[in-house]
């Protein structure tokens, strides 16, 4: 989609960017090597285009690898990329179980490691992009940009020529803030220097049991990973006081429907917090409006300017994600006021009127910018939604790499197979659960979180906690 000297765009201008002579030779940038980004790398692979995937982790997936504790509700068959499993099985790979639900360790070690892996020399590690641009264009700047190559600027100074890119960053390093005006708390940056604040979905019950275990523990939001962290807590000894402070009048949101639930595993994480707030383990206050971090104490001042004071030890912010867009800023975005997608995109994945399940099939139209050749994928590409899953990043990715290989009919036949409720099965997670303890989580990863594996046990002599 190039841009005119009004900084409109038109559909035939968007198909003719996939073959700009000045730009052929050059490779296709995926940012990410996640689930989604890898993806986008196997569809390119099967097109014959030319690809390189920066990762700024020092493996593949690195943000995964930061929830591998946790186990997603979503079985393999929705986690797994069909262009992926396709290079994948020729090279001899055995995929695991279908009907399985892994955790964030298993679907590096069983699917996104040996996909990067095989391919290799594409995939480069440890590059951390710092900004993006067109060479010789700032953003004003509109005669022949559509002809300029992308101009990728990463940490250290070292630059890249691109003739698209495929962003699928995520947004797993950009937590929201405690503040509940969206503004950071007051003293919040200094209290996560200091260690205090911890990042969503802490190891409590693994590696990082010793900073839980007999202290007293805020959790501050409203969501499931919110919730996971909750029920992980709750499972160590009862000296570990536990705190759970949300804005709204009551946690009827996050106990969802219980029985009646459409997701039966989110239904026995809400069932199961809210047994727990009953007894008095985990105790919840609610109408709490984080405005102030003041060493220990979190300060809550509502809109009327009342205040309150919880003292803990730790605090763990659950308080979602949001997209950073900062790499982008000398690019032509056109982002929805609300969201941060896509004005396309936002009225098909609008929390208020979807959940992750009846998201319908997009692609490379809903997601261009007025950039053309620049497309943010994934769980960036929603912005502030918390309905995404794996399997629609998947169609994301198929239909812009079929797009700038210009198969446009390809691209724009977008389809997904999801059940309309959400992607897990009752008696599969019942099966799961009495083997190796509750699964919940939507396959996205970090929009509504998993439980740790607070059961699980791995036989000495091999095998995974899959069983």
């Amino acid at each position: 989609m190039s841009t005119n000297c009004c900084g409109t765009t038109t559909a035939l201008e968007h198909e003719q960017i996939a073959h700009n002579p000045d730009t052929t030779g050059l490779p296709v940038v995926v940012i990410g090597a996640g689930p989604v980004g890898l993806a986008a790398a196997a569809h390119l692979t099967e097109h014959g285009q030319p690809f390189l995937v920066l990762e700024a982790g020092e493996q593949a997936a690195a943000s995964v690898a930061r929830w591998g504790h946790v186990r997603v509700f979503s079985p393999w068959k929705y986690n797994i990329d069909a262009a992926a499993r396709r290079l994948l099985q020729a090279d001899g790979w055995s995929a695991p179980d279908d009907e399985w639900l892994p955790t964030g360790a298993e679907l590096i070690a069983d699917y996104l490691a040996p996909l990067a892996k095989l391919l290799g020399r594409h995939v480069r590690l440890g590059a951390k992009v710092e900004a993006i641009s067109r060479a010789g264009y700032d953003r004003i700047r509109t005669n022949g940009r559509q002809d300029a190559p992308f101009l990728i600027r990463l940490e250290g100074g070292e630059e890249l020529q691109a003739r698209a890119i495929i962003d699928a960053s995520g947004t797993y390093e950009t937590p929201n803030m405690l503040g509940a005006s969206g503004l950071p708390a007051h003293g919040e940056r200094q209290a996560i220097t200091a260690g205090l604040i911890d990042h969503a979905l802490p190891d409590v019950l693994g590696a990082e049991r010793d900073h839980y275990e007999g202290k007293h523990i805020l959790v501050i939001g409203a969501g499931h990973s919110a919730a996971t962290t909750l029920l992980a807590l709750a499972q160590l000894p009862d000296d570990t006081r536990i705190t759970w402070a949300i804005r709204a009048g009551a946690a009827a949101r996050t106990y969802g429907g219980g029985e009646a639930d459409a997701l039966p595993a989110r239904g026995a994480l809400g069932t199961r917090l809210r047994a727990h707030v009953d007894s008095g383990r985990i105790h919840l206050v609610t109408g709490f409006f984080t405005h102030t971090v003041d060493g220990n104490t979190v300060i809550s001042r509502d809109p009327a300017g009342h205040e309150r004071r919880i003292t803990a030890d730790r605090v763990v912010a659950a308080t979602g994600y949001r997209p950073d867009h900062t790499i982008a800023g000398e690019l032509r975005l056109d982002l929805d006021p609300i969201l941060g997608s896509t004005r396309a995109l936002a009225p098909l994945i609008d929390p208020n009127a979807h959940s992750c399940g009846t998201v319908p099939a997009h692609g490379v139209d809903e997601l261009a910018h007025p950039e053309p050749g620049y497309y943010a994928i994934g769980v960036k590409s929603y912005g502030r939604a918390p309905t995404f899953l794996m399997a629609t990043g998947y169609e994301q990715a198929r239909s812009i790499a079929a797009a700038l290989a210009g198969d446009w009919e390809a691209a724009r036949d977008v389809q997904l197979d999801l059940p309309e409720t959400g992607v897990c099965s009752s008696s599969l997670a019942e099966a799961q659960e009495q083997r190796v303890g509750l699964a919940t989580g939507i396959s996205g990863g970090l929009l509504a979180t998993p439980l740790p594996l607070a059961t699980a046990t791995v036989p000495a002599e091999g095998g995974s906690c899959c069983g």
